[in-house]
């Protein structure tokens, strides 16, 4: 075994060898954000990385580990099917060329970002766990690798959606977003809301930061592991994300045939590597050859019954993906921040721009590829015998549904398809192809939109109050059919279930009453079959709606009394004893539920129930800020889970109750107003 107090030390020596001085600064807030001041980018991005690890060093280090695709010989066998994930998409490969292929001054940048991670760990050995250390010394590669295994490899195409071998995207991952201009603004300054919704740790967690420059005021977060911001607003302007409905990945099915695949009429072979992977077991290694066969279309991910699916994602070729976002962070404005986007770097997103002249955008970003035409179904399993399906080419980005300055003044997005961005619309479907975007719209986007459009003037702190709604669009749709039809029944639980309902406010509050019955009502039906007028493109925002079967309806709202009951003593028990908040030794009431079916803003996934019937948060809300841009700018935020992860530290927590208790803090974003809030400083 090697000696980790040599081998740090000798990272040390290696990262530190030639170095010049750094000129920065980070001064740490009382929620361990960190506020960095650099005289230049190179020094500015070295304690980046050096923040970024004294916050989340063990998730960092394990997340680059597994992005080599050497998580198993790391840390044993349970890792070994992501590192056959990595393998089997040629990440490891394609990161080393990725890394040589950055320009400067980016390069440099990324480099100092490495370095700063490496000496953070070789100081502070004390503070990272030692199994993680083997991961170092981080070279740009892995940065490459782990970018690639987020974005291309998770949110574009997941090693889950091979389970059912079809796209089956997860409605966890997604956001909430909003970006309002001066004409809907009470303050008659644009507005935006940033909030994406993820699982809570691991590769989704975020990591709250300030960059200064001398010429450079930039706030946002960015994902564990990643350089880049992917929110972000500066003294000019702002953008957030959302997951799109973007299809980035195909699917092409395979028939084999002597050791090859038909295509075209004629055998083609498969290009085969072998892998060596290995696997701790104790303290010894064992070794696994591994298989990685690919096509035209892409490598094999899945093979059984002389079938083979082959996997084909976007923007594998795109390496620029920092120089991109450092561009668009850096912008001053709409030409300049477009500039960058045109690139097309990031494989996916709906992008949501504001600035302080009162401009608002909608993108819906990412490659696109140019698609042959014929019927095919492209969100499924398409035959991969015939290059008639194979596609080589993207759409450019003047070819991309986008939306400026539209009529209403407001641009919404709740991971919905681009054509429900704004009311009225300002973008046809029609003059799309139809694999560029579904044509559906959830409940969550449709109380999305009905916030937006009851309010002709909207406040900052109203901003703040609808996004922490907790109404159920769904309740809105059925409810009142619900009581309507069940007003007549005898039987007593009914009529004790009716009282609860109707005195509910149909919300997934903390203290409200009569959601947790509606919720357990709505759980057993069947959708979209049980609603009496389904959704149409003609009124997206007001189908589904009522109920089909109103006798039923009745039927199970006796079967959800009963259930609720027998769990929780009483039908009207609060939604926040059911749903809990919990991290580390602490534990508030939840609220918030999923936003679809439910048709709630405020987005809360939760856990199956423990032994008690009890919930526990896992996903959803996580990264909230809420900006106005004017001379100044008003910023407020929350991060749910806390800045840091790492084991002991007091910012794992120190936003829970916030969260629970659906309240923002200030974002620190002007010097003088850091400087009067710091608890620590770090100086280089």
């Amino acid at each position: 075994m090697r000696n980790p107090i040599l081998f740090i030390s000798l990272i040390l020596i290696f990262t530190s060898c030639g170095e010049p001085p750094r000129d920065a600064e980070i001064l740490w807030d009382k929620f361990g954000i960190p506020h960095i001041y650099a005289q230049n980018q190179n020094d500015l991005f070295y304690a980046y990385g050096w923040a970024q690890t004294h916050a989340h060093g063990d998730l960092l280090l394990r997340l680059y580990g597994q992005a080599r695709g050497r998580g198993a010989e790391y840390w044993g066998e349970d890792y070994l099917n992501s590192d056959k994930w990595m393998w089997v998409n040629g990440v490891p490969d394609r990161s080393i060329r990725w890394a040589k292929e950055q320009v400067e001054p980016y390069k440099t940048m990324l480099e100092s970002y490495v370095v700063g991670i490496n000496e953070y760990a070789a100081q502070n050995l004390d503070k990272i766990d030692k199994k993680y250390s083997v991961v170092l010394p981080i070279k740009i590669e892995d940065v490459m690798s782990h970018i690639q295994r987020v974005l291309h490899f998770t949110f574009v195409f997941d090693q889950a959606d091979l389970k059912a071998a079809e796209k089956n995207w997860n409605n966890v991952n997604g956001s909430n977003a909003w970006v309002i201009a001066p004409s809907r603004s009470a303050s008659k300054k644009p507005m935006m809301l940033a909030n994406p919704h993820l699982f809570w740790g691991d590769i989704y967690t975020w990591f709250e930061v300030h960059l200064n420059l001398p010429d450079a005021n930039i706030y946002g977060a960015s994902l564990v592991g990643t350089p880049a911001l992917g929110i972000i607003f500066n003294d000019h302007l702002g953008f957030t994300h959302t997951v799109n409905t973007h299809d980035g990945g195909d699917l092409f099915e395979l028939t084999l045939v002597e050791g090859g695949y038909e295509f075209d009429g004629a055998v083609k072979q498969f290009d085969i590597q072998t892998i060596e992977l290995k696997i701790k077991s104790g303290d010894s290694l064992k070794t696994e050859l591994f298989e990685v066969k690919s096509s035209i279309h892409g490598p094999v991910v899945k093979e059984e019954n002389g079938k083979a699916l082959a996997l084909k994602v976007v923007a594998l070729d795109a390496s620029q993906i920092f120089k991109e976002r450092w561009e668009m962070a850096t912008a001053t404005n709409l030409d300049e921040f477009e500039s960058s986007l045109k690139s097309l770097q990031t494989p996916m997103f709906t992008v949501m721009y504001a600035d302080k002249k009162g401009n608002i955008m909608h993108l819906f970003g990412g490659q696109t590829p140019k698609r042959p035409t014929g019927d095919y179904d492209w969100s499924g399993i398409v035959p991969g015998n015939t290059s008639a399906t194979l596609w080589n080419d993207y759409h450019p980005y003047e070819e991309l549904p986008r939306i400026f300055n539209p009529v209403s003044g407001w641009l919404q997005n709740a991971n919905d398809p681009p054509w429900s961005t704004t009311f009225p619309q300002e973008i046809d479907a029609n003059n799309f192809p139809n694999y560029m975007a579904p044509r559906e719209m959830g409940f969550r986007a449709q109380r999305s939109v009905r916030m937006l459009e009851e309010d002709e003037s909207i406040s900052y702190d109203e901003l703040v109050e609808y996004k922490f709604s907790t109404r159920m669009e769904l309740a809105d749709r059925l409810l009142d059919d619900l009581l309507d039809a069940a007003s007549t029944a005898r039987d007593k639980e009914i009529k004790d279930a009716v009282r609860v309902l109707e005195r509910w406010d149909r919300t997934a509050d903390n203290a409200s009453r009569g959601s947790v019955l509606f919720k357990t009502w709505v759980d057993d039906m069947n959708f979209p079959d049980d609603f009496a007028l389904k959704w149409n493109e003609r009124s997206p925002t007001q189908r589904p709606d009522g109920l089909k079967d109103r006798s039923m309806a009745v039927h199970r709202l006796f079967g959800a009394a009963k259930e609720v009951k027998e769990k929780y003593g009483r039908l009207d028990v609060f939604w926040g004893e059911v749903f809990r908040l919990k991290r580390d030794s602490l534990d508030f009431p939840a609220n918030g539920a999923p936003g679809d079916p439910y048709g709630v803003f405020r987005t809360s996934y939760y856990s199956p129930p423990d032994d008690n019937n009890k919930h526990t948060l896992i996903a959803g809300d996580t990264y909230v800020a809420i900006i106005e841009f004017g001379d100044t700018i008003k910023a407020n935020g929350v991060l749910g889970y806390g800045n840091f992860s790492q084991p002991g530290s007091p910012h794992r927590t120190d936003q829970l109750k916030l969260y629970s208790d659906k309240k923002l803090r200030p974002i620190l974003f002007y010097r003088h107003d850091v400087e009067n809030n710091v608890v620590s400083t770090t100086s280089f």
